[in-house]
């Protein structure tokens, strides 16, 4: 949330892990560390009227300001998703981008990253996956996340390590890159409307920055990309006629996805 200073804390009984996670959050989001004391999260942030991350004993949990739940990360819907890939059944993002082996592909709107770890999958070890997310506590949430979540999954481990976080917001991003640079562009603005409703998403809603989808974002997307652009949005949108995108309709989804092809 811009404009509010971040502290980190321990867990109310840290143990020297989550003092290590503490050290390392203090340095890489340059944030103050703030003794727990037995206070609750509540209290910190009214006494220091900020975001709250806790350290605990395996992972990070963000309190964005006035947040009664924390977003953390999770594998979250992209674990089911890969398995029923691994099967052979058909996964509407990768229908929309149509990713091969090797491919390239930007992720605009990271978020919590499912869409970038069965991305990962598609364009296997050959290929690149990049995810951008504009706030600094949410990149740094998700990349630890995705560097030490401890799974047996395969290939999700796999999938999740090799994801490049970038914090940084997607229009300045997209225009520090060659014309036609990835293969696949791809976006998902999903605040527009609730589409999910699982516990972290929510938190997730909370602490996320509402960057509204835009004409000049749009034209450097379809700049950007080699193959195509696609867009994720709520079935009610109007993104898809307004900026040229093909809908793909799925009729029992709350949400469609938009193809335009270079």
């Amino acid at each position: 949330m811009c404009g509010v200073k971040t502290i980190v804390t321990t867990a109310g009984r840290p143990d020297d892990l989550s003092l290590q996670l503490v050290n390392a959050a203090c340095q890489a989001l340059n944030a103050k560390v703030v003794p727990r004391k037995k206070r609750s999260v509540s209290k910190l942030m009214d006494e220091y009227t900020a975001n709250i991350i806790v350290a605990g004993k395996n992972r990070y949990e963000y309190y964005a300001n006035g947040a009664e739940s924390p977003f953390f990360f999770h594998p979250n819907s992209a674990a089911f998703r890969l398995k029923r890939v691994a099967r052979g059944e058909e996964e509407p993002l990768l229908k929309a981008c149509q990713l091969l082996s090797g491919d390239s592909f930007l992720d605009c709107t990271l978020g919590i990253g499912s869409d970038s770890m069965v991305a990962a999958y598609a364009v296997g070890a050959v290929g690149r996956v990049i995810g951008l997310e504009v706030d600094q506590n949410i990149a740094f949430i998700v990349q630890n996340g995705m560097k030490t979540y401890d799974t047996t999954e395969l290939p999700l481990t796999e999938c999740m390590r090799q994801i490049e976080v970038v914090h940084t917001k997607a229009v300045d991003f997209l225009q520090q890159q060659p014309d036609n640079s990835f293969d696949v562009v791809y976006m998902d603005p999903m605040f527009e409307e609730v589409i999910e409703e699982a516990t972290n998403f929510e938190a997730l809603r909370h602490a996320g920055s509402h960057i509204a989808l835009d004409a000049e974002w749009i034209r450097e997307a379809k700049r950007v990309a080699k193959k195509r652009v696609v867009l994720k949005a709520h079935y009610k949108s109007e993104f898809f006629e307004q900026y040229d995108f093909v809908r793909d309709v799925r009729l029992t989804a709350k949400f469609h996805y938009g193809i335009w092809q270079k």
